[in-house]
């Protein structure tokens, strides 16, 4: 086994044990980043005396005495191109003294070294300290640092690549990088199988636009449910960040009233640019909702809610329900009764639980289940005041009911308790209702 920083600079002899020039890259896949399959690398970059660098591959070198000598004569091996192929990564402007991500510990960690084994695998990245210490330690030391394993050693299968860091850290060493294929936009399925709370905490743990460049490799769902994890100052940086089609994308997956108090903390520009790249079914509930204040019922609540006729049966109900979370993922407490759910303006007639319909008979009419003396607040009663009705009545969401009596959204409990916690304890769980 043997370690990045040892490679580097490392002299390379021809066949007669001339010295022709030194080590100063490796290459591997892009693909082989946080893949359970082993990687290896593609080439060495070798830089010959004449400044020339030219792509090795890992079996046309053999390691002889301390040094690595090429089996043919340096001109039988292509030049490295100004622009290098898209699908590779440099270990040495990507991945050494870099941050990555840790998939094992959920962290950004930073890279001390790189360990690759002898028939060239590249088994993982040392964080420790022993592996800064291995790159500062004398020649002589050298050795005896290389037989003393890491125990941090992260397995190169665990780790994922910062893309925006990818991107800069190429340029700011001269390489002009080809456009990445769609593919190498996405994230590998590890960090793509983590809890959205959890990458959210590496987002955290990384610069906004960092930040901002993982959000924007995840698919919009999960992106979203991300986002809701973020805190507040955090997810309008990283808006303001993102493309505009990707971040509306993701509003568009998100609840109606966390978009709304979203964008009320960016600029009104681009505030408005994202609502015009929305669908407008979905900028039309959040139009509505940015025109309440903050603290009131009306700026807490959501637009998602379900109605439905009162003499509907609960089998309907309940096929209503699935139907309503399938395509919008609408998790409701309670279903509220009209007349006539076809109208854009619907006065409630009840509520009926989704607890009452679970345990009623399929055939059994709303009507029958509803409770009649609905709990019900006004679009500019104050969060303290809709939070006393919550509580004292024992509901998990309140109608709001504007002046004409229709329903124009509720406020859940969640939402209530987000109003009644201080700004730093403020969090964002995916709704269970």
């Amino acid at each position: 086994m043997f370690y990045l920083s040892q490679l580097l600079g490392a002299p390379v002899v021809d066949q007669h044990d001339r010295r022709v020039g030194k080590i100063i890259d490796i290459f591997t896949l892009v693909s082989q980043v946080g893949q359970a399959t082993p990687a290896y690398p593609t080439v060495l970059l070798v830089e010959i005396e004449d400044e020339q660098r030219r792509r090795v591959p890992v079996d046309a070198i053999e390691h002889v005495e301390g040094t690595w000598r090429l089996r043919y004569s340096p001109e039988r091996y292509a030049l490295q191109p100004e622009t290098p192929h898209q699908e590779e990564a440099s270990l040495v402007h990507e991945v050494f003294d870099k941050q990555i991500i840790d998939l094992v510990h959920k962290k950004a960690v930073r890279v001390n070294d790189v360990s690759i084994g002898d028939d060239w695998q590249i088994l993982g990245i040392d964080k420790s300290s022993l592996g800064l210490i291995r790159r500062l330690a004398p020649a002589w030391l050298q050795g005896a640092l290389t037989r003393t394993p890491s125990q941090t050693l992260i397995p190169w299968s665990e780790i994922e690549l910062l893309h925006s860091q990818r991107i800069s850290d190429l340029e700011a060493a001269g390489i002009q990088p080809v456009p990445a294929a769609p593919e190498h936009h996405t994230l590998s399925g590890h960090l793509s199988e983590l809890h959205p709370a959890d990458i959210a905490a590496i987002i955290h743990q990384l610069t906004a636009e960092q930040g901002a460049r993982v959000i924007e490799r995840l698919n919009d769902k999960l992106a979203a449910d991300t986002m809701e994890e973020v805190d507040t100052e955090r997810q309008t940086i990283i808006l303001e960040d993102l493309p505009a089609e990707k971040a509306a994308s993701i509003l568009g997956e998100m609840g109606p009233d966390e978009v709304a108090d979203l964008l009320k903390q960016l600029p009104e520009e681009r505030a408005q640019m994202l609502l015009h790249q929305m669908k407008p079914e979905d900028s039309e509930d959040i139009q509505e909702l940015l025109e309440y204040e903050e603290n009131t019922a009306g700026g807490m609540m959501t637009t998602d809610f379900i109605v439905l006729n009162q003499t509907h049966t609960v089998q309907e109900a309940l096929d209503a329900l699935r139907q309503n979370i399938r395509d919008h993922d609408v998790r409701i407490a309670y279903i509220y009764c009209v007349e006539d759910e076809t109208l854009d303006e619907s006065h409630p007639l009840g509520a009926v639980s989704l607890w009452d319909l679970l345990i009623a008979q399929p055939t059994q009419m709303l009507q029958e289940l509803m409770q009649a003396d609905l709990i019900t607040v006004k679009p500019e009663d104050d969060a303290q005041y809709v939070c006393g009705m919550l509580a004292k009545y024992n509901l998990l969401a309140v109608p709001v009911i504007n002046a004409e009596g229709n329903i124009e959204g509720v406020v859940t409990v969640d939402d209530a308790l987000d109003t009644l916690l201080p700004a730093e304890r403020h969090r964002r769980p995916q709704r269970m209702y």
